[in-house]
């Protein structure tokens, strides 16, 4: 075997190791039948006929079957003060060429069965004065029509897209959102999701990340490897970060009287 080939595979057995870890222990299925998975409830979001004040949210959850070894699906969750329900606002690669999703829905919805993870929280006056600057965002979402799971333009994508429009809500998007790195065809340089840094990335196969939230990432294949200071946590492909939780600042609740 030649060092090239002996390199390639070593490569490949890092990349795929923490996809691979992620089946063997249960965390992501890869049978099941889409209409028959569960879009349940799980009590992660506020009442919102309970609660007046203005809430944002941003949920994510492993992808169906194969893909969620690698890959978590994201969404955006809003509700104005004094309103009685959520939009959420997401893309989806089944709707032809309405990719962008908005509308009334439940915002902590399970994702066909998997589990959702809430990433940001956001309420009282702070969110109320974001919503109007997210819902700009969405309509100028660049990708409208366009679906591709790996690299991008995907759910990632879009939501990482929100957060550079509004880096106020300083959203530190997992090592799992495949996509989230993809900046275009033609635009290689930009800021983070989170707002905290900056990023180079060629098509979203390729790059380096550098932020006081996400810490330091390099994205190979649209994975990621990184290492965050400020958590003690480091970043590795399927198995996201470690240890799980990000340090409080990125989950933040201001309550409005």
């Amino acid at each position: 075997m030649t060092s090239l080939a002996l390199r390639v595979l070593i490569l490949l057995a890092l990349l795929l190791a923490g996809p691979l870890i992620t089946v063997l222990t249960g965390r992501v299925s890869l049978s099941g039948d889409w209409r028959t998975a569960s879009r349940a409830t799980t009590g992660l979001a506020p009442d919102a006929a309970a609660t007046r004040e203005a809430v944002i949210q941003v949920y994510g959850a492993r992808a169906f079957r194969w893909r969620g070894a690698f890959s978590v699906h994201t969404w955006i969750a809003a509700k104005r003060r004094g309103a009685d329900g959520y939009r959420v606002y997401e893309v989806v690669g089944w709707h032809g060429n309405k990719s962008v999703k908005s509308g009334k829905a439940e915002p902590d919805r399970q994702w066909y069965g998997a589990q959702p993870e809430l990433y940001l929280d956001l309420r009282g006056p702070d969110a109320e004065g974001l919503i109007g600057r997210i819902e700009a965002a969405v309509k100028a979402y660049p990708y409208e029509g366009r679906y591709r799971t790996w690299p991008g333009p995907n759910s990632n994508t879009f939501t990482a897209f929100v957060a550079r429009r509004v880096p106020e809500l300083g959203l530190e998007l997992p090592p799992t959102a495949v996509g989230k790195d993809y900046l275009g065809g033609a635009t290689f340089f930009g800021p983070s999701p989170s707002g905290s840094g900056y990023q180079v990335s060629l098509f979203g196969i390729a790059g380096i990340l550098a932020g006081v939230e996400e810490g330091l990432e390099v994205h190979l294949l649209g994975l990621t490897f990184g290492i965050d200071p400020l958590d003690l946590a480091v970043k590795l492909p399927g198995l996201g970060r470690l240890p799980s939780p990000p340090r409080n600042g990125n989950h933040v609740a201001s309550s409005s009287p």
